[in-house]
């Protein structure tokens, strides 16, 4: 044990940073599961803002934020130093034995930012996929029905409850099967590829034929009194960052309301600020029965959670949730120093204004490359898909170029489709960096 510990201090210590990136990068890349992707061979020292540093000492403008994670960019002061204080306070209290006050502190300062003043009952757990599956145990109990309705493209995990929730692409499900039964999957808005009416703009009307398909599942294989729920996306993110018109959303919520079936937003990207409010549901005009919430909500601290109706929860009798890390005191104390951010620092307003310059930037570079089909999404979620004539594996080509010039880029979807996903504290003058190397990337 000594001695396999003793050989990665030997590489972190030794004099050739290049030969150290490459010794640990092998290192990793032996000893951690092959199961997982990335995007470069990088190995990450440290980080501050929208910037990441390498061993070797190579810096590296970040647009992909921990895949939407470090929302007040990479070791923020205030957080820190929360974090910082709480280790010295209390790390972990747990759920099950009392309440601890970083929870009950966060909890008082995400009230009043609920989409709606009803959402009053909250849990937390450590990761998306995990309160995905809270929602779903909750759903269930709550309505004594066992069927849940999700949509194409969407990503709800890749736990073995959420990946048959999960549409996006075969990789996170393809080889796990059998899966949990009482899943079906209803068709979302993609107004680019619409086999009804093609549309380069997902304006304010839809010819809503999803709607169609999804009163006909209702007909045809699952009906009301055997649904418990309809699970969505506002944004579809690992679909490949795609928004709904705007009237959908508000149609399947009428639809749930109609069947008394529980509609149920997973705003584990969307939510915290990435699409320019602090969740997606508020420019959607909707109130979700149960919220979940992850990702941006502590700056990089593992932190999940839903919120729900109090009359809901009530169905959940003490014992049937908990989970040993829930609701981490450190985390949370991290969570309630992202909120303090948020509001001392303006996030909000510099979302939407970093939003506008990166659509006008893309949107130029657009008129510059033909290849360039859509440029989409909200806020700080912002889509790029390549025409259908592109050859297979362009984005990814496109993002290669970039690590090569020092920027991180993520692709997303079924196509070929790239997404910028800065820190929501980035500068104007990042985010024109940012539009020049990928200009010079298209090239």
């Amino acid at each position: 044990m000594a001695g396999v510990l003793g050989s990665v201090a030997n590489m972190i210590n030794g004099s050739s940073t290049a030969s150290k990136m490459t010794q640990m990068h092998a290192f990793g890349a032996k000893h951690v599961n092959p199961g997982i992707s990335r995007i470069s061979q990088i190995v990450m020292k440290e980080a501050k803002g929208s910037w990441v540093t390498s061993t070797d000492g190579e810096k590296y403008l970040d647009f992909t934020s921990g895949i939407g994670v470090v929302s007040t960019g990479h070791c923020h002061p205030k957080i820190v130093k929360a974090a910082q204080d709480q280790v010295g306070k209390l790390i972990h209290g747990q759920v099950s034995v009392g309440f601890h006050e970083p929870m009950l502190e966060l909890i008082d300062r995400l009230l009043p930012i609920m989409p709606d003043k009803s959402l009053d009952n909250f849990f937390f757990w450590n990761s998306g996929a995990e309160a995905v599956e809270a929602s779903i145990k909750l759903a269930r109990q709550a309505t004594g029905k066992p069927n849940v309705i999700v949509f194409k493209g969407s990503y709800h995990g890749r736990t073995f409850g959420t990946m048959p929730l999960t549409t996006s692409k075969l990789i996170y499900r393809d080889g796990f099967g059998p899966f949990m039964p009482g899943i079906h999957v209803a068709s979302y808005p993609y107004c680019l590829r619409c086999p009804v009416r093609p549309s380069l703009k997902a304006g304010d009307e839809c010819c809503y034929d999803p709607i169609t398909n999804l009163e006909m599942l209702l007909k045809q294989e699952t009906s009301a009194k055997d649904t418990a729920a309809m699970l969505i996306e506002p944004v579809l993110g690992e679909g490949g960052y795609i928004a709904p018109p705007k009237g959908f959303l508000k149609k399947v919520q009428e639809i749930c309301r109609k069947n008394k079936i529980l509609f149920i937003a997973d705003e584990v990207q969307t939510g915290f600020g990435r699409t320019g409010t602090y969740f997606a549901s508020e420019q959607y005009g909707i109130t979700p029965d149960i919220l979940i919430m992850a990702k941006g909500i502590a700056s990089g601290f593992p932190l999940s959670g839903i919120v729900t109706r109090t009359e809901l929860a009530k169905h959940q009798p003490p014992g049937s949730m908990g989970g040993t890390y829930a609701g981490n005191a450190v985390a949370c104390a991290a969570a309630v120093a992202t909120m303090q951010v948020f509001e001392e620092e303006q996030i909000l307003k510099n979302v939407n204004e970093r939003s506008q310059q990166m659509f006008e930037g893309l949107r130029s570079i657009q008129k510059e490359f033909p290849q360039v089909w859509d440029v989409r999404g909200l806020g700080l979620m912002i889509g790029l898909e390549f025409a259908k004539d592109v050859p297979s594996g362009s984005a990814s080509a496109v993002t290669k170029a970039l690590l090569k010039d020092k920027m991180l880029l993520l692709t997303t979807g079924p196509f070929e489709t790239v997404r910028f996903i800065p820190p929501l504290n980035v500068t104007s003058g990042e985010v024109t960096m940012a539009l020049e190397k990928f200009q010079n990337a298209m090239r």
